[in-house]
């Protein structure tokens, strides 16, 4: 009798010892994603901020019939460039792809990679690119995106420059711009990378960038979430 209450009692002890388990990983993973959402809805409202000061000025902003005509457009708000002779490039943004009732929801994306060249120094930068075609959307859904390598890339228009686009600009697959000190710029990044931060997007949508940007839209307009509404927002507006 005292070995089967003993056994009992051992058992109840395990099974205690199992939920107190799988509580704390449960309270840890929800700590985990609101942290994770928390961070997207910052860079949400950074990029929203970097498209909107780069759209204000219509004569230096991205031509409007680019931005129609474009597939999809990332923005990636602050872009650390450090370097001597070689530099690195880091940093966060967010992608959305053009639908038949308008922009999705913005997927969380990481570029990275490195650039040839004699840089000195460190500074933040923001990029945009645009996918010109469809090509170059499916590319970049891929587990590793390398611009130049995956799709040909070419410094973008800007203004009324639209009007004037060299041959090799109209047969890009992306135009990429930057913008450093107030400056804003047609860019070249060959050689950077793009790779999801689905962490991120698993945490916001429960879904991975690659189930969010194809097929049929998975996501209603009227149900992003509030963490990256404003960029879909200000994108659309456009």
């Amino acid at each position: 009798m005292n070995k089967t209450r003993l056994i009992l009692a051992f058992s109840v002890m395990i099974l205690f010892a199992a939920c107190l388990g799988t509580g704390e990983a449960f309270a840890q993973n929800t700590k985990k994603q609101d942290k994770e959402i928390k961070e997207v809805a910052e860079l949400s409202d950074d990029a929203t901020k970097a498209f909107g000061d780069i759209m204000a000025v219509p004569d230096k902003a991205i031509p409007e019939r680019l931005l129609k005509d474009a597939k999809a457009i990332a923005v990636f708000p602050s872009v650390v460039k450090a370097a001597f002779i070689f530099g690195g490039r880091g940093g966060k943004g967010l992608i959305s792809r053009k639908l038949a009732s308008g922009w999705s929801a913005p997927a969380v994306f990481k570029l990275s990679g490195g650039s040839a060249g004699f840089q000195i120094g460190a500074s933040k930068t923001e990029v945009v690119l645009l996918f010109m075609t469809e090509d170059s959307l499916k590319n970049l859904l891929e587990s590793k995106f390398e611009i130049g390598a995956d799709a040909a890339a070419a410094a973008g228009p800007i203004g009324r420059q639209a009007e004037a686009a060299t041959d090799l600009q109209l047969e890009a697959q992306i135009l990429s711009y930057s913008r450093s000190k107030g400056i804003f710029a047609g860019a070249s990044i060959e050689g950077a990378v793009i790779r999801p931060d689905n962490d991120a997007n698993r945490a916001v949508y429960g879904m991975e960038a690659k189930e969010m940007l194809t097929g049929t839209n998975k996501i209603a307009i009227a149900d992003i979430p509030d963490a990256t509404k404003s960029f879909q927002e200000a994108i659309s507006k456009q």
